[in-house]
């Protein structure tokens, strides 16, 4: 049986990281993850994820490097994450009950997708990172979408 993949983004703006709290299933409804879908037949993982992104919140993003985790699923569908950045459209949720920018401080506090919880180190050590590089910069401690 040929393995579904599934594509999740990872917005990054200075030391915050764009999160989406799930409407659907139930079983999954009010967790937190990173937004994303699934691949369709013959397209690219980046492909899909811009799509997925337009889709889900209204956004046009390039897609960059993945982060290292694959998360296995089930034995059929395969999960996996990359960097991505907003490069048009106006942020919104169309496919979430919420969208939420969080800090590095924030992410283990989460009720997480269990699946999204294995990006978690290598979220951190980005947002850490950015924080880092960001502190001297003018602005560099507001949260996107804030004066």
């Amino acid at each position: 049986m040929p393995n579904q993949i599934v594509v999740a983004g990872a917005l990054i703006v200075g030391a915050n990281l764009l999160v989406a709290q799930r409407d659907r299933p139930p079983e999954l409804a009010g967790l937190w993850e990173l937004p994303g879908g699934k691949v369709a037949p013959g397209e690219s993982d980046a492909a899909a994820l811009a799509r997925e992104l337009d889709e889900e919140l209204g956004v046009e993003v390039s897609v960059g490097a993945r982060l290292s985790a694959e998360v296995v699923l089930s034995e059929t569908t395969t999960l996996r994450a990359f960097r991505v950045t907003q490069t048009g459209g106006i942020l919104h949720p169309r496919d979430h009950r919420a969208l939420r920018w969080v800090t590095a401080d924030e992410l283990d506090a989460l009720d997480w997708v269990p699946a999204d919880r294995a990006w978690l180190p290598e979220l951190t050590a980005l947002l850490t990172r950015r924080d880092i590089v960001d502190r001297g910069s003018p602005g560099g401690d507001r949260r996107p979408g804030t004066p």
